[in-house]
């Protein structure tokens, strides 16, 4: 039997001891790398252009000759105006990398020995940059669909005089939600050609408020290509895509997987990574930012094959093509997201 590839040694590229042995120049060097490609040829964050500026070694900055604008690796990036030296968002990095069922604001912070603010926003943004700088582009081929529900089940009142019945829509959590994920079967040929290539290989999410036959349909629409082969359960929400799509069923009251071979255990096994994150890291997800933690965890699935240095360098690059002007940019002095990002 063929060891699994994260027992493998090819695995494990990148540990936390590297990136904390990392000098104030190498750590420079890297994030140069990462965004331009060297620490010569430069491009200014306020014109565009790519050129070898002014640099000023003193101060680790650059000044452009077209604009006279001063930047720095940060600067017009998801770290525009950090305060913590290079290396410590390098070591959050890859914490957050290293953490495959996700990391709390708590435990990043010990980690770190910063405040709880810090590493509370400074996950978020990780978060934020694979949120932006993800590809969205229609899946094809054999697509697993499904949805589950979260904040579905408040903590019922102590006295039982007290309870009500959850089952009725006077009745249910307001701040109740759904997620809707899509996720894109490696083909058979992909498959032939490297063993390794198995399971999903684009993962999509979407936060919903429910689960219905108009929002599958519009989402379906959008990021299905037609005569794709569907696998989805039994509710009714799916029954319109037979007209589009070559769909197929599992009752899940009967059994997981029909004598067909007919299953949708890639959604499936994306909701249990998902539920591990919830219950078992962050415990709480506000749903302002139920789908950055959705996405987080699509992402992880989809580089789940990946060495942890591979994935590393893109979740930084990330980072730095991410602009500065988000919801996150002075957050603890109440500039917030306003608007929930969930499809209606």
């Amino acid at each position: 039997m063929t060891q699994h590839f994260l027992l493998s040694v090819k695995a494990r590229t990148l540990s936390l001891r590297k990136v904390v042995t990392l000098s104030d120049e190498q750590a420079f060097s890297l994030l140069c790398s990462l965004r331009w490609g060297s620490e010569k040829m430069v491009c200014c964050p306020k014109c565009g252009v790519n050129h070898q500026a002014y640099f000023i070694s003193s101060r680790k900055q650059w000044r452009c000759k077209h604009c006279r604008h001063t930047f720095s690796v940060t600067s017009g990036t998801i770290f525009a105006y950090h305060k913590l030296p290079i290396q410590v968002y390098l070591m959050a990095i890859a914490l957050f990398v290293n953490a495959v069922k996700g990391i709390s604001a708590c435990q990043l912070s010990r980690d770190l020995n910063v405040q709880y603010k810090t590493a509370f926003t400074l996950s978020h943004k990780i978060r934020e940059s694979l949120q932006v700088q993800k590809q969205l582009f229609p899946l094809s081929g054999e697509i697993h669909i499904d949805g589950t529900y979260v904040h579905s089940a408040p903590r019922p009142k102590n006295k039982k005089t007290d309870r009500v019945d959850r089952r009725l829509k006077t009745n249910a959590n307001p701040n109740k939600r759904a997620i809707l994920v899509m996720r894109e079967r490696y083909s058979k040929q992909e498959t032939l050609s490297n063993p390794h290539l198995v399971g999903a290989k684009k993962t999509l999410t979407f936060p919903i408020l429910s689960e219905n036959t108009d929002i599958v349909n519009k989402l379906a629409e959008t990021y299905i290509e037609p005569n794709s082969r569907i696998h989805a359960d039994e509710n009714s929400a799916y029954d319109e895509l037979m007209a589009r799509y070559d769909l197929h069923r599992v009752n899940h009251q009967k059994e997981y997987r029909s004598d067909d071979g007919i299953t949708n255990n890639l959604a499936e096994s994306y909701f249990a990574r998902f539920k591990r994150m919830y219950h078992g890291q962050v415990h709480k997800m506000s749903n302002i930012y139920l789908d950055n933690y959705a996405n987080e965890i699509a992402y992880r699935e989809d580089t789940r094959k990946q060495d942890n240095f591979t994935i590393f360098k893109d979740i930084a690059t990330k980072c730095l093509a991410t602009s500065s002007e988000n919801a996150w940019k002075g957050y603890w002095q109440g500039h917030h997201r306003q608007i929930e990002r969930v499809i209606i």
